[in-house]
């Protein structure tokens, strides 16, 4: 597990998918670097792909210094 910090604070791959999905999900990978940089700020942007239900697999994309974020659904 890969536990990052996010908005000065420590989060598990559970918890950030929660933050960017609005609720908990069923189950989360470890969470990644994204290669990207936040369009709001310009810092860096981490990546987890999580199951928000038992159909779906997403992967949200979370800046780790504003609250910018967005997910791979069309």
């Amino acid at each position: 597990m890969s536990n990052r910090v996010v908005e000065g604070r420590m989060v598990t791959p559970e918890r950030l998918a929660e933050l960017v999905e609005g609720e908990r999900p069923l189950e989360a990978e470890a969470i990644q670097d994204a290669d990207m940089d936040c369009p709001d700020c310009g810092e860096n942007v981490i990546s987890v792909g999580y199951m928000p239900n038992i159909t779906e697999f997403v992967t949200a994309f979370k800046c780790q210094e504003c609250s910018w974020a967005d997910t791979d659904r069309d």
